[in-house]
Parts: structure tokens; sequence; C-alpha cells
């Protein structure tokens, strides 16, 4: 348990940081990570990372993400990003997923299709039936 002077000052402190959006565990997201060029302090490139969000821990100046990768030749490859670092230029939520765990480190053992993730956003599984269509009117039959 913190402190109730160093919460408070952490909340002052970050409440004027940039706020990421809101994604959880499972979502896949592109991370906008700033990275320095040679010896010159001054000079940075901006490189994308995109992949599935695997832990999220929430807080103010401990927060921090892990996102894992595929990488060349199938090699995973993770990287953590604390919430508040200056370095994090923007983040991208790419696709929401189903999953039922905070902590998805099973993937790290799952290869291929069965590292997949599903989406909230799939096929027709996901439409909605409106009521007064042909669909709900044969349904309704069906049940008498």
């Amino acid at each position: 348990m913190k402190n109730k002077l160093i919460t408070d000052f952490e909340n002052r402190v970050f409440a004027s940081r940039k706020n990421l959006p809101n994604f959880r565990s499972g979502d896949t997201i592109r991370v906008h990570y700033k990275i320095q060029e040679g010896a010159d302090k001054t000079k940075f490139r901006i490189q994308p990372f995109e992949g599935v969000v695997i832990k999220v821990k929430r807080g103010t100046a401990d927060g921090s993400f892990t996102v894992r990768k595929i990488g060349a030749n199938g090699v995973g490859v993770e990287r953590v990003f604390p919430i508040y670092s200056p370095f994090v230029d923007g983040v991208d939520v790419i696709a929401s997923g189903i999953v039922r765990r905070s902590r998805l480190f099973y993937l790290r053992d799952l290869a291929g299709k069965a590292a997949r993730i599903k989406s909230k956003f799939g096929g027709r599984k996901g439409t909605l039936a409106v009521p007064g269509s042909e669909q709900v009117a044969e349904n309704t039959d069906d049940a008498k």
C-alpha cells in the first residue's frame, strides 16, 4: 500500500500527461514509440510496435503494459511499455479481443492458429436479430 502523500503527488503530476485509449488484455494495439537516432540527442524517429496485449498493470507512476508480437522466423517478441513514458508517442487500438483472463502468458507456449484470439467484431455470429424481421417471425412460429 502506498503512502497517501505519494499517491496525491503522483495524481497531481501525472494528471497533466496524455491519456491513452482504453484497452485491455487480448486487444491488438499499435504502439508508436520514439527511438533516438545515433549520438544526436535531439533526433528521434517513431517506430510502430504492433501486437497483442498480454498484460496491463494499472497505476500512476508504475503502470505498464506488455505487448507480444511474432517477429521474423516465427520468434515471439515481447516488450514492456511504461504508461507514462515520454517515449510512447501514441497507441492505436486495432482490434478488441475476447479473452477471459487478465494475464495471457499462455500465449507464449502456443504457435500458429492456436495463438489466435477471437475478435469482438466477428462475422455473422456477432450480428443481432432485428425485431420484426423474418428470422424473428420464424423463431416464434417454431416455439408454438
